[in-house]
């Protein structure tokens, strides 16, 4: 399929894409959205910043206009699940993007706001309600919400579900569906619990990939720099005063980590600010519209920004913490390099994050640049699976000095975007260059 107009799509969805200038789809919508127009279940496997959205999107807004009647009371035509909040606001924004001038519904229910005012909101029902697993199921408990006649599931960037710990409510969402409907399933890694949720939630399912599992964004030119944890701090203040005027997203590994981190950057006379699992829904929301506007250049996150969150412009991305999931690095680092862009990843390394640059180049199936200092271990070829950093040994300042102050925990498992406790959990360059195809893509 060469245009969204020869796969069959509703002349209303069509003129929506066509006046947002999306005419070309993107190797995962045309794949995957002739079967699902025509309804397969689909486990779709495709890197981050794709325009997995659209793929999924697009065809049930097709089918769901033809429906021709109003959802009842208290239900959900279909239904899609993330892991964050932030996911799934943006996921909602694309549907509302597609869906504007039809009749259609789009309803969206996360954690960290108001539950009262999300089920005065449902009582009429909804086309397409798009959520958080923790949050779904607090509406279910209260018998807000019904699934029965929910004939279309997407579960999206379901890998990342299952690294924050929704399995079970996952499991317990699914007596809820009924057994007949199409099922879509999108990761961008492809883990072994994902084969027994497969099983679960698809039925004899297509599977659709355009990349390998792990692969990084084509154009992010990556680099590592080898430096004590002390160093990071002046390091990073040093690298981004070399392009003030250009977006910057700095990951860290916790949350108190990356408010401290943010302050520093804050009290030199960066323009920045900060998102993680300490902050309330309405800070988050807000850090990430600066961060779009452009009022701030610098967004210090936790993993809670690693998935799916499209922020076009971001030219560099910093790990100053490495990930302890090495498919996180290819997450965040898929924050730059968006719709054909191209853009530049930088990571920190410290003598105890050897572990976790061994696994992340086993991920990538190649090793990263080094750009400043050099291995911790002194051969970078020697990097084996048996590896131990040494105190004192190799590295730009050759002494033991380097130990890494653990604080906080990482932000993980349980966490998620919309959890029963209503509290958040957490889980992004060079000058742009233009794409030369017009697409439906990051973030659609």
């Amino acid at each position: 399929m060469t245009t969204f107009a020869d796969m069959g799509l509703s002349p209303r969805i069509l003129d929506r894409l066509s006046s947002k200038g999306f005419t070309d789809p993107t190797p995962i919508q045309s794949q995957a959205i002739p079967h699902i127009l025509n309804g397969r279940d689909i486990m779709g496997l495709a890197q981050t910043g794709t325009g997995k959205t659209a793929a999924f999107g697009l065809p049930i807004l097709h089918h769901l206009w033809h429906v021709g009647t109003k959802p009842e009371d208290r239900s959900a035509r279909a239904l899609i699940l993330a892991p964050t909040r932030e996911l799934a606001s943006q996921i909602t924004e694309n549907l509302l993007i597609f869906s504007r001038d039809t009749h259609l519904k789009v309803a969206l229910v996360v954690g960290g706001v108001s539950i009262n005012t999300q089920i005065k909101r449902l009582q009429k029902g909804t086309d397409v309600l798009v959520a958080t697993p923790g949050r779904l199921l607090d509406l279910l408990n209260r018998r807000a919400i019904t699934l029965s006649d929910a004939r279309y599931l997407v579960l999206d960037e379901a890998d990342q579900m299952l690294d924050m710990g929704f399995i079970h409510d996952l499991r317990k969402i699914s007596t809820h569906l009924p057994e007949e409907r199409q099922t879509m399933m999108f990761s961008a890694t492809m883990p072994k619990l994902m084969g027994e949720l497969a099983e679960t939630y698809l039925n004899s399912p297509l599977r659709v990939q355009v990349s390998p599992p792990g692969k990084a964004a084509d154009k992010v030119t990556q680099e590592v720099h080898f430096m004590l944890q002390g160093d990071k701090g002046q390091h990073l203040k040093k690298l981004l005063g070399n392009h003030r005027e250009e977006r910057a997203l700095v990951f860290s590994r916790t949350k108190h980590g990356a408010e401290k981190l943010k302050k520093g950057l804050v009290a030199v006379g960066f323009a920045a600010a900060s998102i993680h699992g300490n902050k309330s829904q309405g800070q988050r929301t807000r850090a990430l519209e600066e961060f779009k506007s452009g009022e701030v250049k610098i967004l210090v996150a936790t993993d809670v920004a690693a998935r799916g969150i499209d922020i076009p412009q971001v030219m560099y991305v910093y790990n100053y913490d490495l990930p302890n999931v090495p498919e996180n690095y290819v997450h965040r680092i898929g924050r730059t390099a968006r719709a054909g862009a191209e853009g530049t990843a930088i990571a920190f390394c410290s003598p105890d994050e050897m572990g976790e640059l061994r696994a992340i180049e086993k991920v990538l199936k190649s090793t990263i640049k080094i750009s400043h200092g050099k291995p911790w271990d002194g051969d970078i070829e020697g990097r084996g699976p048996g590896f131990k950093p040494k105190r004192g040994r190799g590295g730009p300042s050759g002494n033991s000095s380097g130990r890494r102050r653990f604080g906080a925990k990482p932000e993980g498992a349980g966490g998620g975007g919309g959890n029963r406790s209503g509290k958040p959990g957490g889980g992004g360059q060079r000058r742009r260059k233009k794409s030369t195809r017009n697409s439906a893509g990051a973030g659609a």
